[in-house]
């Protein structure tokens, strides 16, 4: 039960591009990607199910991709057309599943976006 590594994150000015990953080493059902600016709650960003589907938060659809790796334990966010406000430090969110049944939360550590020329 340890928590999923993030990656990805970095300085990119906007407009540019970023694709962030996150994994663990359990099966995981529905995932989710959230951000976080100091001073301000954590917001969801995107999310999928354990059969694919996805949504997203409307102040990033159109932009944001999640997407989810073939062995299922593995969430990625490509973000395109990056723009200063999506400057925050990004957490994914997996449901680990066991026999079948989601079984625990798991929050990432954090990776940092900075969004600004």
């Amino acid at each position: 039960q340890v928590r999923p590594v993030e990656s990805g994150g970095g300085l990119v000015q906007p407009g540019g591009s970023l694709r962030l990953s996150c994994t663990h080493s359990g099966r995981i059902g529905a995932m989710g990607w959230y951000r976080q600016v100091t001073g301000y709650q954590r917001q969801w960003v995107a999310s999928t199910t354990s059969g694919g589907a996805t949504n997203y938060d409307e102040s990033v659809k159109g932009r944001f991709a999640i997407s989810r790796g073939n062995a299922d334990n593995t969430v990625f966010l490509q973000m395109n057309d990056l723009k200063p406000e999506d400057t925050a430090v990004y957490y994914c969110k997996m449901g680990v599943v066991r026999l079948g049944r989601p079984v625990d939360w798991l929050w990432g550590q954090g990776t940092q976006v900075t969004v600004s020329s």
